[in-house]
């Protein structure tokens, strides 16, 4: 099977400080890609390096479209890479207001991205649009209010509705959970993880949260100090951690 992303030795530096080194994997189609570490591990600059918000010094990285073209990342222009990101690739922020527009409607801001693919039938992208809101557990009584209006957990669903309707092949994942409290935290990884199984989609999750990788992800990466410390089979990994601070972090979650 051919990947559809495959980053080789990417490496990103902030002055004399190397924040990834030398980082390097595939992923797959229907893959969800775990990347856990502490603050200041890299795992969030190798998500936005992935994702072209940042560049990257050094490294390759290749994504294979919906119709089979290999596309180089690291050379391709900012217009097509935006296009990228709107039609094939999605980016779930930690912050729903960051990842929604809060002063249009949560319909609306579905309907954005249809018009973004080139729909323009008014009647057809509102009922996608409530559809979506179906999708993700919003009443469709809300299709007409603001955002600012909704609770993160429901912003959060918002955010994913508006990124999925228009059937992205990669979604990136920076803390999709963080900030919320326990009870929301689960309700929304029930429904990622159905989404993730029912849509094919393939995952990069970054997260500090072991649980979510746990429930999540089929593979994961342990970054410490920009570096990859230990990669493998997520349960593999967390049931038998080799690395000394693979372990630690482990252990640290079973302490009561």
């Amino acid at each position: 099977m051919q990947p559809l992303l495959t980053v080789n030795n990417l490496s990103k530096y902030y002055g004399d400080l190397c924040a990834c080194d030398r980082i390097s994997f595939n992923l797959y189609p229907g893959q969800v890609l775990g990347i856990i570490g502490e603050s200041g591990s890299g795992k969030s600059t190798l998500l936005d390096s992935i994702a072209g918000r940042i560049p990257f010094e050094m490294g390759e990285m290749s994504y294979c479209d919906r119709d089979n073209n290999v596309i180089d990342l690291r050379t391709l222009s900012e217009p097509r890479r935006r296009r990228l990101m709107k039609t094939e690739w999605g980016f779930v922020r930690q912050n729903p207001r960051d990842g929604l527009r809060m002063n249009v409607t949560a319909g609306a801001n579905i309907g954005e991205r249809l018009l973004d693919v080139g729909q323009r039938h008014y009647g057809n992208i509102r009922t996608e649009a409530l559809q979506w809101l179906s999708e993700v557990e919003i009443p469709a009584a809300r299709l007409d209010n603001f955002p600012r209006t909704f609770s993160g957990g429901m912003q959060q669903r918002l955010q994913l509705a508006r990124i999925l309707v228009t059937r992205p092949r990669i979604v990136l994942m920076d803390e999709p959970t963080g900030g919320l409290d326990v009870s929301v935290q689960a309700r929304l990884l029930d429904l990622m993880r159905s989404l993730v199984r029912t849509l094919n989609l393939s995952v990069i999750l970054v997260t500090h949260d072991i649980g979510v990788v746990r429930l999540l992800a089929h593979r994961l990466m342990v970054m410490q100090n920009g570096q990859v410390v230990e990669a493998g089979l997520t349960d593999q990994v967390l049931d038998d951690p080799h690395h000394p601070y693979t372990q630690q972090l482990v252990n640290a979650t079973l302490v009561p």
